[in-house]
């Protein structure tokens, strides 16, 4: 039984906390104030949002109920029938379960309305297949019957990538489609199918001497914060980055050559290292999200697998402007870059410097009294890869850069405790929006000269909005830029008032000059705004290649990267795209 005097925390706050080092980083406070870095979020809810403990003794409602609806399938029998030839009765589902599994990804709008029961653009038909020759069955069947086809990976898409807004049938790439198809260890590069999970394809490297007897491991690199659950075709559609890019590459930097199966038929390109053979058919099909056709195979580039070369650094920095400073000489200094680089601004340090356990130690006051204050420090982590003595050198030069600008170095176990939550802290957004409190993120790409402009611009926005917390941070740092990752915290549970409150924050990325993506994609949601970045002739570029390939429009319709989206719809915000866009139309 509790003492009445005992503290109460809801269960998410009680699960155990992972091995390592959450104690170390109070070595200069009391062990004994250890607390689990879940109850500091929950202490830290309560006072953001003015919440009790009562607030979270009875969750809202969280749509955990049998999985039933009244949605027809619009498929003939004969239709379903084909398809059941195709890939065989038993890879074929017409269940609720299967056909609402498959709609919905991890975009907060998904989460919301499952809370709420709201079943919309959901397949007629699910089906599993089985291999290419499947698949291209399917395809060439889906045009001549004009049946949209749409493609589900690992459902981690946060832009309502794999919504089937025209009906028709969703491919789930999960069941069969995760084979290696080839390992070429001369080469340093694997060919695997599109449907291989992220945990499937390093484990495989890792364990490249027991499958292929390779004379040592390999990691792909490739880390989204969604890797539990993503896979290689979702990162090559939507142009994904590890945490790991700044020193292995975003997605595209490691495909090799690709195989599509499109409406139109076989889009397979050839396994060289480069070349000059006119632009590049890869480039055009990377980040396309299903819109061109199926991604059925990718070949990427592998490395050698070295972790026991990872150095662990962090520092913390008086201020923004120092920090920004600090992160652009490290990256055009010219001797290699960390892997892992992720500095924080203010806020964002605030808030870490609370579930870290720092906030009230001996550390926290050593910092405040050496000048590192409160809502003006800025916490800079991360780690280096390669070899032992390249990860020496990067490590030795980002030290000597930060402490040029003023920073203070807080030693590796900042990130090691970092490391223990990147992959899981994204799941906590269903534990909180379970009382209403609503976690979403999105992200733009920037460069140098306009880092500082587009952070105020977006954040003024985000904190206009009463009682919002906003975090931001660069997670994938380049010699000419950044991406800026935005995370808002706020008490929200309407659709419509988060609909509105997101599309103010997608017009306020676009105005200030950033690109609506650094590497979540596009998808449904940001659609309205790409051509607002783009302008109209890169737009009909887009458009031509898909009248190419997909004359009928039925890989991936409705709306996927703009391009059967009314111009009603399109959302233009940027002064030098109207500009350019009224001179075309005189020019016309």
């Amino acid at each position: 039984m509790k003492n009445k005097n005992e503290e109460y925390y809801p269960k998410w706050c009680e699960q155990a906390p992972p091995e390592g080092t959450y104690r170390s980083i109070l070595k200069w406070g009391d062990p004994k104030e250890f607390k689990h870095p879940n109850k500091r979020l929950y202490a830290l809810m309560k006072e953001q949002f003015n919440m009790t403990d009562e607030d979270f003794k009875t969750p809202q409602k969280m749509g955990l109920e049998k999985v039933q609806y009244d949605v027809p399938i619009s498929l003939s029998n004969e239709q379903i029938s084909k398809f059941r030839e195709f890939v065989g009765e038993e890879n074929v589902k017409t269940d609720d379960y299967t056909r609402l599994e498959v709609a919905y990804g991890k975009t907060m709008i998904d989460l919301m309305r499952l809370r709420e029961g709201i079943v919309e653009n959901i397949p007629d038909i699910v089906l599993y297949p089985r291999d290419k020759e499947d698949i291209k069955k399917i395809v060439k069947y889906c045009h001549e019957q004009e049946i949209p086809v749409y493609i589900y990976g690992g459902g981690s898409s946060v832009t309502r990538g794999v919504e089937c807004v025209k009906g028709g049938i969703s491919l789930d790439m999960r069941k069969h489609m995760k084979k290696v198809l080839n390992f070429n260890e001369k080469n340093q590069t694997i060919t695997v199918e599109a449907g291989m999970s992220g945990p499937d394809l390093e484990k495989t490297l890792n364990d490249a001497p027991k499958l292929f007897n390779a004379k040592r491991q390999y990691t792909c690199g490739h880390f989204p914060q969604s890797f539990e659950y993503s896979c290689v075709g979702g990162w090559v559609v939507t142009r994904g980055a590890g945490q790991n890019s700044t020193y292995f590459g975003k997605i595209e930097d490691m495909v090799i050559c690709q195989e599509y199966v499109t409406p139109v038929g076989i889009i397979k390109t050839e396994e060289f290292p480069a070349n000059a053979t006119g632009p590049s058919i890869d480039e055009i099909m990377i980040g396309s999200e299903g819109a061109y056709g199926v991604l059925v195979n990718v070949t990427l580039k592998i490395f050698r697998h070295m972790p026991e070369n990872q150095r662990r650094f962090s520092y913390i920095f008086k201020t923004w402007d120092d920090a920004m400073e600090a992160a652009r000489e490290i990256m055009q200094g010219q001797f290699g870059y960390p892997s892992v680089f992720r500095l924080s601004d203010p806020e964002e340090t605030d808030v870490a410097m609370k579930l870290y356990g720092v906030e009230g130690t001996i550390l926290d006051k050593i910092m405040n009294l050496k000048g590192y204050k409160k809502g003006e420090r800025c916490l800079f982590l991360g780690f280096t890869d390669g070899e032992k003595s390249f990860t020496k050198v990067v490590k030795r030069k980002v030290h000597k850069i930060c402490k040029k600008y003023g920073a203070m170095y807080t030693t590796g176990y900042v990130t090691k405790n970092w490391e223990h939550g990147r992959f899981r802290d994204p799941y906590m957004r269903e534990d909180l929006q379970d009382y209403g409190v609503m976690t979403d993120t999105l992200e733009c790409s920037v460069t140098w000269d306009t880092m500082k402009k587009v952070h105020e611009g977006v954040r003024a926005y985000c904190k206009s909005r009463p009682n919002t917390v906003c975090m931001t941070h660069m997670s994938h740092v380049y010699p000419q830029g950044a991406n800026l990752y935005f995370i808002f915290i706020a008490k929200m549970n309407e659709i419509d008032e988060y609909l509105e409150y997101q599309s103010g924050i997608l017009d306020n990325i676009q105005k200030y000059g950033a690109a609506m993506s650094h590497h979540h994609g596009i998808g449904k949601m940001t659609a309205p705004w790409l051509e607002g970045q783009l302008g109209i002739e890169q737009m009909e570029v887009f458009k031509t290649l898909k009248k190419h390939f997909d004359p009928k429009n039925i890989m991936n319709p409705g709306g996927t990267l703009g391009l059967d989206m009314k111009d009603s719809e399109k959302r233009f915000l940027r002064e030098d795209i109207k500009r350019s866009e009224l001179k075309m139309e005189s020019i016309k």
